[in-house]
């Protein structure tokens, strides 16, 4: 099973406040545990929200909303993409996970639905589609890839 891992945002990680060098120490131990053990699909930070934009749809309007964005502990400051066996081993994971952020700090995890939670609504056409480019990113980023979920 594949989970997004998001750690939430807090005052200081929108703000821009730089982690501590034994911070990122202790973050590095735990990501190279997440390598060896064949767990780490991908991961990263996210800068604050006052970088990014949203953009709003409504029938076949878009509006785009620039940062920062209100509600900081609704926000995401990183990421991580697991491949587990279940719910449970994901959880055994954050656990061990050092405290992401200076303060108090909260890590949410999803699993990601798969083309198969959804296969019933798929034409044929669409099928292929998820197919084609399913190898496409596969040949160009692994077997993960950018777009794992198409199928898997």
């Amino acid at each position: 099973m594949r989970v997004m891992v998001l750690v939430k945002a807090t005052e200081d990680s929108e703000k821009g406040v730089i982690p501590r060098p034994e911070m990122f120490e202790a973050m590095g131990k735990f990501n190279e545990a997440l390598v060896n053990a064949g767990v780490l699909l991908a991961a990263d930070g996210l800068t604050s929200s006052s970088r990014g934009k949203r953009i709003a749809f409504d029938g076949a309007s878009r509006t785009v909303i620039d940062g920062p964005f209100a509600e900081t502990r609704e926000l995401v400051a990183g990421f991580w993409l697991w491949e587990v066996k279940d719910m449970d081993e994901a959880v055994a994971w954050v656990k061990r996970c050092p405290n992401p952020m200076p303060g108090p700090s909260e890590i949410e995890i999803r699993p990601l639905a798969e083309m198969a939670d959804f296969e019933e609504s798929f034409t044929p056409e669409t099928k292929e589609l998820r197919d084609r480019l399913r190898e496409k990113v596969s040949g160009e980023l692994g077997p993960a890839g950018a777009l794992g979920g198409l199928g898997t």
